[in-house]
């Protein structure tokens, strides 16, 4: 097939279906980018899917049923795309009801985003429920449209305690020239961030995660930002601190997010 599709539990999705959606945001979602068929690291996004699902309503689908929805939809689209996976209660938002859990599954063209370098400014702000990627944050659009008018790419998230945790819609990850450092502090550990992380401790790279503030950038070598699109965009500006290229760094991120093998649903 060489067309996209949006499907509900495994069938295409009808109007009457999606326009409830259209008006609620009490749901979570995986994104992934599905090459010649396979996603890398699937494992995790299933786990991200179940985990969030029995934090916000206390019950989770099948591993196989969410795999079977998402065969469905590769398969009826191409080889290369993104897929977007969105989990929700059809007993809506505003309710304690219980209801049945729902698979909406969205593919659309392949994305590997923006080249970079990026400029990033950070404000405070911490998401609620940090460990869980759910739909509706109106904050991370409304602090990437300050950055982008106050002469940035992009804006990084600084928590009440001065600490960097994550950025828009971005894992950060920096470099001291020897080991990769991951920020502590409370956030959602991405997939992309998952699977990179296992493959450099299979390479043999240091890593370690510690608190980072911006007071630490002229410490460190480099800095990126990943999602399910890209293991790294290099980062070159934080606020007024300029950040080393270090495409040794880079490269290092690349070739971990390469040996994450295709796993096909």
């Amino acid at each position: 097939m060489s067309s996209f599709v949006v499907q509900r539990n495994g069938r295409e999705a009808t109007a009457a279906e999606l326009a409830p959606l259209a008006f609620a945001g009490f749901a979570h979602m995986t994104a992934m980018q599905v090459r010649d068929g396979g996603v890398r690291g699937l494992d995790l996004h299933l786990e991200r899917l179940r985990n969030a699902s029995l934090t916000m309503f206390g019950q989770a689908l099948p591993d196989e049923r969410v795999r079977d929805h998402l065969r469905t939809a590769i398969e009826r689209s191409p080889a290369d795309h993104s897929l977007l996976a969105t989990v929700y209660s059809n007993a809506g938002e505003f309710t304690a009801a219980d209801g049945t859990l729902d698979v909406l599954v969205r593919t659309s063209p392949a994305a590997s985003g923006p080249t970079g370098p990026l400029s990033l400014m950070t404000v405070e702000h911490e998401r609620a429920l940090p460990e869980l990627k759910h739909v509706g944050e109106v904050a991370k659009t409304h602090y990437l449209r300050r950055a982008v008018a106050q002469g940035f790419d992009d804006a990084a998230f600084l928590d009440r305690r001065g600490r960097f945790s994550e950025a828009s819609i971005w894992n950060l990850a920096f470099w001291d020239g020897e080991a990769v450092v991951w920020p502590e502090a409370d956030m959602l550990g991405g997939t992309m961030m998952g699977t990179v992380r296992r493959q450099l401790e299979g390479l043999g790279v240091p890593q370690r995660t510690e608190e980072i503030r911006p007071a630490d950038l002229p410490e460190l070598a480099g800095a990126v930002v990943m999602n399910s699109w890209t293991p790294g965009i290099a980062v070159h500006r934080i606020d007024a601190t300029d950040v080393p290229a270090a495409p040794e760094f880079l490269e290092l991120l690349h070739r971990a997010h390469r040996a994450e093998p295709l796993v096909a649903p």
